[in-house]
């Protein structure tokens, strides 16, 4: 069990833990492009899915960001794995437990059977039984048939087995370990959620500047279309702002069909009806956050992360099974007894007690315990590694976010300064080709700044929400303060 729980948490560490900001980024953007990917079964972390709750309806359903939360803390499959997890080890640790309780059952029985004296060689002693110089008693081959009933109860208990309570305590330690673990899935839940429902309006947002530039790119074409008519300018400008145009018609597009991807990625998450229609109704506008100094943050993070109090309870744990292994070479002390009534028939009883109490000394068992201890010694090690890492990796997260969060939200300012400056030169590049100074060339490129600009701009805003989340998980607040984070509170 104890394995199983360490595996659970590796596997938690593995899906998000290791993922940074960097890829996020990188994988937004390659969906903006329309990059086709290929996802291999098996590769899917089980925090990306979920057991879908409900039936479908007709009702377009209408979801926030605390809906889409509360959601996935109903049906993500992370998190619906955790849990039988935690179940798991309660009923291990109930396991061990019974090796220390007492174990009292009851019995009823009528016996009715014969017994061959042939068998087992009591004819040969007939001669033991004759006086002196009598002929040998004849003794018969078989006894004739005869009944007993008995009625009992009996109790076992081991009095001292410092083995079974070491283990016991092991097992007390590992389900807290496996109950930190769900608190950590809901915090994995919270920033699967999190991300996934920041990259959908980030597609959102996408679609809407597509549209707009697809619009400005239509208007070009047809001023540029009708300039040429008019023999105003030459065919070159009109088939540059038909390409622009067919340019924003693809990107539009690729920006629609992105986002419906990514739709049906929240769907999946928070476990919404096969098919169910729905539509995310929050923005992401900017709010700025004034982080804390770093030793609050680090502070917070080893208090509250679920992980790393898991982390301390699989060391505790190592350290009573090493214990355990240990105690197989002391004595055992353990206790019977039994009472009940005994005759020939159910009418003729007579009460029967008996009380056994022995002292289990091992002298030689094969290596065994040495056996036991060199696994135990190397569990604790690596239990010991694991929790040293995982502060380091706390550490590092922390101020990953940190500095995330501040290079972000610079990169939203330089951004939203890009927007304006990218408009106004498309405005004045369009000003000049009406009066006919320049060709649309200028325009085209204007145009492609400003595009360029705003996907700058969504990027950026998606990676400071981001970066929010990620601080909030980083220091164990995620489920109860990411909304807190996004307004630009803490």
């Amino acid at each position: 069990m104890q394995c199983s729980l360490k595996v659970l948490t590796g596997v938690f560490a593995f899906i998000f833990l290791g993922v940074s900001s960097s890829n996020l980024f990188s994988q937004n953007s390659n969906s903006a492009a329309g990059t086709p990917s290929v996802s291999l079964p098996g590769s899917q972390s089980p925090f990306q899915g979920s057991a879908p709750e409900g039936s479908a309806t007709s009702e377009v359903l209408q979801i926030d960001f605390k809906e889409a939360v509360e959601r996935g803390l109903r049906n993500n499959l992370g998190l619906l794995l955790a849990t039988d997890q935690a179940q798991s080890a309660r009923g291990q640790r109930w396991r061990e437990l019974s090796e220390l309780l007492p174990n009292i059952g009851a019995r009823v029985q009528e016996a009715v059977q014969t017994q061959s004296l042939a068998q087992i060689g009591f004819t040969k002693l007939s001669g033991l039984f004759a006086a002196p110089g009598s002929p040998p008693a004849a003794v018969p081959a078989v006894i004739p048939a005869f009944n007993y009933f008995d009625a009992r109860i009996a109790l076992t208990q081991e009095v001292f087995n410092f083995r079974a309570l070491e283990r016991e305590r092991a097992s007390l330690q590992n389900l807290k370990a496996a109950q930190f673990n769900y608190k950590n899935a809901r915090e994995l839940v919270v920033l699967a959620v999190g991300n996934s429902y920041l990259q959908a309006i980030s597609a959102a947002a996408r679609v809407e500047t597509a549209q707009a530039q697809l619009t400005a790119a239509q208007a070009l074409s047809n001023k540029a279309s009708d300039q040429q008519k008019a023999g105003l300018t030459p065919a070159i400008d009109a088939l540059r702002a038909q390409v622009e145009l067919q340019a924003r018609q693809q990107q539009l597009i690729a920006a629609r069909n992105d986002l419906d991807k990514l739709t049906l990625s929240v769907a999946r998450i928070i476990g919404l009806p096969l098919g169910q229609p729905f539509v995310l109704t929050e923005k992401a506008p900017y709010q700025a956050l004034t982080p804390l100094p770093l030793e609050t943050y680090l502070q917070r993070a080893y208090t509250a992360r679920a992980d790393y109090q898991a982390a301390v309870a699989q060391v505790r744990s190592a350290e009573l099974s090493r214990r355990a292994a240990s105690a197989g070479r002391y004595p055992t002390l353990d206790l019977s007894a039994n009472a009940g009534e005994v005759g020939v028939t159910p009418s003729q009883l007579s009460g029967t007690w008996q009380v056994n109490g022995g002292l289990n000394i091992p002298i030689f068992a094969g290596n065994r315990v040495h056996a036991d201890v060199l696994q135990a010694d190397a569990q604790l090690k690596q239990a010991r590694s694991q929790l040293g890492d995982l502060r380091g990796r706390i550490d590092y997260e922390v101020r990953s976010a940190l500095l995330d969060l501040n290079s972000a939200a610079q990169q939203v300012e330089v951004a939203r300064s890009s927007v304006d400056l990218a408009e106004q030169t498309l405005a004045q590049s369009q000003d000049r080709f009406s009066a006919g100074v320049a060709d649309n060339l200028e325009v085209v490129q204007a145009q492609e700044s400003v595009a360029a600009a705003h996907e700058s701009y969504i990027e950026s805003l998606y990676a400071h929400n981001l970066s929010k989340v990620e601080l909030a998980y980083a220091i164990g607040d995620a489920e109860q303060g990411v909304r807190r984070y996004l307004k630009g509170t803490q």
